[in-house]
């Protein structure tokens, strides 16, 4: 509280007069002030700047009265002083002084050790007393009673200061905590008495200008003069402290987390602080300007206010902007069905647990025989955002597969006599170079038009045109590559070569009672293409060999294929899951070494089931065919495969053998000859992860309940329809009796490919016709998809739960695969790939760089990738994306779960890794 000045006076009695004169009118004075002072209205956000101008402006209107005693503009504008800008929150009512946050509740200990407050004011009169007393001291002129009066006076207008200051206060004094009083208490105790100081500077000065005139008008004139000079003077010194030590306490304040707003962003406090430093210089620049009228002082206020209010605004528009995005992605990846099952993993109820591998076998588990893992492991908790990527620096250029073009592996190879140079012989570690572009690539044709023709450029391979266009294979039109749709079994079209199968054997009804087939040595996979016409899924396979790129022309159609022979080892398929299988002169030498590769394919096709074999000793009589003909026809009847029909199509000019798989074991136990020999009973038919083949058959199922042991419901009701073999008694992946997991799983997907997928990741699904879902469990994924004009391969990976018999059981079809290691496809041939919760499983075992560098290689440009998994996996899988200049379209996270949807582009490096030795 600022020290009253004393003024000397004559004690004539017309002086005695005007002093009483005086006394009265600053008294009505004052009363103005408080009148105007009470009514003051303050937001609680900017509590001490509405304040501070509610106070120039009585300091203000306390001016007009200048001449008669310029005291209470002091009093006044120094109780204001003390009350600087400190930041402010709704909880904190700023560095207020003591008898403006004072309160029955809550009391302030100063380190000084002063004096506690009392409620009837009694230490503002003491601190009246002691400053009269300090003020006699210095001047020892002035009455008693003259003293007591000034004390009144001053008493009266430091109420009204206090009574502005404790409006606002008073709203937010409650909410503060003690420590955080007693905190504000010591900074307010240190800037008072460096206040006081200043104030008494100031009132010595000022008392020896005015001894120095004659007569007390003259001294009040120039007395004021001077006194604003240094008032301002001092105001100004008096910011730059008090602005230092602002920063010093809210240094304290954030270190010592006493103000639980410190949980703003640091986007929120900077506007904040800058808001409060130009609220500084605007309140300034109003002292400075104190002399002005009170129309310029009220306009100012009513600029603060107007920007205050602008501030609120942004802030709020700022807050409603950051709610509606939020709004909006859980519209689009988070909407609840109406069973309250989310669309985003994570969620409040999404409906599917977590997985859990009790009481399922994995096929790394089943293949005994299975491929030594990666020795090298990682923690996955390395960033690799910013890597260096170049392109790999190998003969296979464009055309590059990582497991089937391993120079160095091939060459280590001892044999090939069966087929071992065609097998997967994967680089370890995982290759971490790009693949380059064919040159003159172009966006890929839609389906269906693709089916029929596709960019040369995209597949620049003349070669097989050369060969087979005689055959209606494919033939190079201008820059297309066109594909006639035939073959070498049926040089006049597919359509009706399939027809035909279907009338030498009725009972195989495409599209309903056979729904799954296997193409051996497909080609280009006309066969599988046109097999969509008749509502039937085509596994395709051919191997890389020196019929160049056919399994890219099949991909780059739009037909699903994969690069795979048959060779020494299993197929990586299940057993008994194919309803048919086809091979149309696929130059598989099925009757050598015992049968072994027939022996594989009566594993991998379903009891009763077709096999359907047009080749030339069907219908040819040369010797070799002849001879080829009659060990095929003894090796069918030892595997107990009922030869159905042998039909000749005239148009095409040839023939074809139908044979079928018994459903029994009765034959088995029948046969006089133990040749081919029954497996052993610790066999385990469904291991296919790197097993070697073995010349052996294993038994049909006993029972109809058991998997296989009958067919399933026609399509499209298979699709939905529970397994007969899930039991209630056994628990599925995510904890459910397996019945009900189904079920939760396929209503799961759909509800998210409804309300997430088609709706809120940008996709334009028109253009999308090959896709690959990563990590599939019950196929629900590529379920939820049946009505677009897509196919969607699921791969069930080695060290997940083998659910792979359940996805084909539905009419779906998949594969088995590591993804520590690279993919049997060709580069850029996924329109979109789909990821769940795969990359979190993946970084346990080995890098994540691999994994990403080979979704780059599979994925068309312009391909997309969908990834649900853990956020510390979607960040990591982000910042990879981004240092292969993917353009990441979306990604959200909340509860410990992410959703990321990204886009590859055409960016390659334009270096090239060290080559391959």
């Amino acid at each position: 509280m600022a020290r009253p000045r004393s003024i000397k006076r004559n004690s004539s009695p017309s002086s005695y007069k005007s002093t009483l004169t005086t006394i009265a009118f600053m008294a009505l004075c004052a009363i103005g002030v408080w009148m105007l002072t009470s009514n003051t209205q303050v937001t609680p956000q900017t509590t001490n700047h509405v304040s501070k101008s509610a106070i120039t402006t009585t300091a203000t209107t306390t001016d007009v009265a200048a001449d008669a005693d310029v005291s209470i503009s002091n009093v006044v504008e120094q109780a204001e002083s003390r009350k600087k800008d400190t930041r402010v929150y709704e909880d904190n009512p700023g560095d207020l002084p003591d008898d403006a946050i004072k309160s029955d509740e809550l009391k302030s200990n100063d380190d000084s050790g002063s004096k506690e407050e009392s409620s009837d004011g009694k230490q503002e009169a003491d601190g009246g007393d002691s400053q009269e007393s300090s003020s006699q001291d210095l001047k020892g002129e002035e009455s008693g009673e003259e003293q007591q009066k000034q004390e009144e006076r001053q008493h009266q207008i430091s109420e009204e200061s206090s009574h502005t200051q404790n409006q606002p206060a008073d709203q937010t004094s409650h909410e503060s905590s003690q420590s955080e009083g007693s905190q504000e208490a010591n900074a307010n105790q240190e800037q008072e008495t460096n206040a006081n100081q200043e104030q008494e500077q100031s009132t010595v000065s000022e008392t020896d200008d005015s001894n120095s005139h004659d007569s007390i008008n003259q001294n009040e004139g120039q007395d004021q003069a001077q006194e604003k000079q240094k008032q301002q003077q001092e105001e100004d010194d008096f910011d730059k402290s008090s602005s230092q030590k602002q920063e010093s306490k809210e240094d304290q304040q954030q270190g010592s987390g006493l103000d639980e707003n410190n949980q703003e962003s640091d986007h929120s406090e900077k506007t904040y602080e800058e808001q409060q430093q130009e609220q500084r210089q605007e309140d300034t620049g109003g002292q400075n300007s104190s002399q002005e009228s009170q129309n310029e002082v009220s306009e100012e206020d009513q600029k603060q206010r107007i920007q205050q209010q602008q501030q609120q605004q942004q802030q709020q528009q700022t807050h409603d902007q950051e709610s509606q995005m939020d709004s909006n992605t859980d519209q689009e990846t988070k909407q609840e069905s109406s069973s309250g099952e989310s669309a985003f993993p994570g969620g409040g109820n999404p409906g599917i647990p977590k997985e859990s591998k009790e009481s399922w076998s994995t096929q790394a588990a089943e293949s005994e025989s299975q491929k030594e893992r990666r020795e090298e492991e990682s923690d996955g908790n390395d960033s690799v955002y910013g890597y260096t990527w170049q392109l790999c620096n190998v003969t296979a250029g464009p055309d590059y597969i990582p497991c089937l073009d391993n120079e160095k592996a091939l060459r280590q190879l001892h044999k090939t006599g069966h087929f071992e140079h065609r097998e997967r012989h994967c680089p370890e570690p995982g290759p971490t170079c790009l693949v380059p572009l064919p040159q003159g690539y172009r966006k890929p044709i839609t389906w269906p038009q693709s089916r029929d023709k596709i960019w040369y450029h995209n597949v620049p391979h003349p070669k097989l045109a050369e060969v087979k266009g005689h055959q209606n294979w494919v033939k190079v039109t201008g820059e297309f590559l066109t594909f006639p749709g035939g073959g070498t079994q049926f040089m006049h079209g597919a359509l009706h070569y399939i027809d035909f199968v279907q009338q030498a054997v009725p009972k195989i009804k495409w599209g309903k009672h056979t729904r799954v087939i296997l193409d051996v040595g497909c080609g280009v996979a006309s066969f599988g293409g046109y097999m969509f016409e008749r509502d039937v899924l085509t596994m395709s396979f051919a191997p890389k060999d020196e019929h160049e790129a056919q399994v890219q022309f099949a991909l780059e159609r739009g037909i699903p294929a994969i690069s795979a022979v048959m060779g020494s080892q299993r197929l990586p398929f299940p057993s008994r899951v194919f309803d048919l299988i086809h091979c149309a002169r696929c130059r598989v030498p099925w009757h050598a070494e015992g049968g072994k590769l027939l022996l594989e394919l009566n594993r991998l096709l379903r009891p009763g089931g077709y096999f359907v074999w047009s080749a030339t000793p069907v219908y040819q009589k040369l010797q070799e065919d002849v001879e080829i003909w009659q060990a095929m026809s003894a090796l069918t009847v030892s595997m107990c495969w009922e030869l159905v029909t042998i039909k000749k199509d005239k148009l095409n000019g040839i023939g074809a053998a139908i044979y079928r798989k018994p459903t029994t074991n009765n034959c088995y136990d029948q046969r006089i000859k133990n040749s081919p020999p029954m497996c052993d009973g610790d066999d385990d038919a469904n291991a296919a992860w790197y097993v070697p083949l073995q010349a052996c058959m294993h038994r049909v199922p006993r029972s109809r309940s058991q998997r296989g042991g009958k067919w399933p419901e026609d399509w499209p009701e298979r699709l939905q329809i529970t397994p007969h073999w899930l039991k209630s008694s056994q628990v599925g992946i995510y904890g459910k009796p397996a019945p009900q997991d189904f079920e939760a799983d396929y209503e799961h997907w759909k509800h998210v490919v409804s309300s997430s997928y088609m709706k809120g990741l940008g996709i334009s699904w028109s253009n999308v016709r090959n896709i690959m879902d990563m990590r599939a469990v019950y196929g629900g994924f590529a379920a939820a998809l049946k009505d677009l004009k897509v196919w969607v391969f699921n791969v069930v990976n080695t060290d997940s739960p083998d659910t792979l018999p359940i996805i084909y059981e539905r009419g779906l079809f998949g594969i088995y695969h590591d993804w520590c290691e690279s993919f049997s496809t060709y580069p850029r041939t996924y329109d979109l790939l789909h990821a769940d919760h795969l990359f979190s499983k993946l970084k346990k075992r080995c890098q994540l760089a691999p994994v990403l560098a080979e979704v780059d290689r599979i994925a068309r440009p312009g391909g997309k990738l969908i990834v649900r998994d853990e956020s510390s996996a979607i960040e990591e899988v982000e910042n990879l994306l981004k240092s292969l200049h993917w353009e990441v379209h979306l990604i959200f996270s909340k509860d410990e779960e992410g959703l990321l949807s990204a886009q590859k582009g055409d960016w390659r490096p334009q270096s090239q890794a060290a080559a391959f030795s």
